[in-house]
């Protein structure tokens, strides 16, 4: 069953930049993985420090052979320190 992940990071002041960079690199080097159907990134319009992932993946077993891949590792230690939060990722199924 299709999986659609949900990611919101929050900036710290002043690391706006930092978030957006490091999501620039994870979703090109994402979009080319095998179990992903799509990938997007968006930031906020009515906050500027908030930025969501939304991706679709053919089943859960693409996503988590994602999360341990090199470059998810790696992002995901590159923006930690950037946001004001703990990381929180949401795998839901669509409703139809």
């Amino acid at each position: 069953m299709e999986l659609f992940i949900f990611a919101p990071f929050h900036a710290r002041p002043g690391q706006d930049t930092g978030v957006e960079s490091a999501l620039r690199k994870i979703i090109a080097r994402t979009r080319q993985e095998p179990g992903c159907v799509s990938i997007h990134a968006f930031r906020s319009i009515r906050d500027a420090r908030l930025f969501y992932i939304h991706a679709r993946w053919v089943d859960e077993t693409a996503f988590d052979h994602h999360v341990h891949q090199p470059h998810t590792v790696q992002f995901v230690d590159e923006v930690q320190p950037l946001i004001d939060h703990e990381l929180d990722t949401t795998r839901a199924n669509l409703i139809e």
